[in-house]
């Protein structure tokens, strides 16, 4: 699939996934998974922040120790489902800031159409965390990019739960700079362009809609 994917095979996140999938998981349960999953996954996806040393007084004696360099991080989620995916990140990095990008998908053409885009006023200056469930057509993401850059994002992940292998080409085609992290990689897109067998629409399971 290419140097540019990183699949998270870590064994909790496959077992909540394998729950989030099943067609008889509600809501609530659906969105505490989410979270769990997101949590997890900002984990990894977090592994090569940079470290600077400090010193500092435990209640036995000085140590020299390390926390993270001053690194700034956004998480932009992509509406409606990357809502579902913040919170769990932002519990392991509380001081990042959070932006939205709202996108839906043309009936017909199955191409993204913007309506909102709301990023920290420092974007430039931050590592960009981009969340979004589904990595179906790479539509929605390659739009979400581009709106990024646009407003002068230079380094940007994108984090997804399920990527289906013509999305991942497309985004690898489309950006070949923005590394995929994602919990797994499905087969196939049906007619309506959905992962098959993915997990539905994250959006409705989500927020209990249809």
């Amino acid at each position: 699939m290419g140097n540019n994917v990183i699949v998270l095979d870590h064994p909790l996140i496959q077992h909540k996934l394998t729950l989030l999938r099943d067609k008889s998981t509600g809501s609530k349960e659906f969105r505490e998974l989410l979270d769990e999953i997101a949590m997890l996954m900002a984990y990894e996806v977090t592994r090569d922040l940079p470290l600077k040393e400090v010193e500092i007084e435990t209640p036995v004696g000085k140590a020299r120790s390390r926390v993270i360099s001053g690194k700034k991080l956004a998480v932009i989620a992509i509406l409606r489902a990357g809502l579902g995916m913040t919170d769990g990140i932002l519990r392991l990095v509380p001081a990042a800031k959070v932006g939205h990008i709202g996108l839906y998908r043309d009936p017909d053409t199955l191409r993204p159409v913007d309506y909102y885009c709301k990023l920290p006023g420092d974007i430039q200056e931050r590592d960009v965390i981009l969340v979004d469930p589904m990595l179906a057509t790479g539509g929605s993401a390659d739009e979400a990019i581009k709106l990024l850059e646009q407003k002068g994002a230079r380094s940007i992940k994108l984090m997804c739960l399920i990527a289906s292998r013509e999305g991942i080409e497309y985004i690898n085609h489309q950006h070949p700079d923005v590394p995929i992290y994602t919990a797994a990689i499905d087969e196939k897109l049906n007619e309506h362009g959905y992962i098959v067998p993915g997990l539905g629409d994250a959006g409705d399971r989500l927020f209990g809609t249809k």
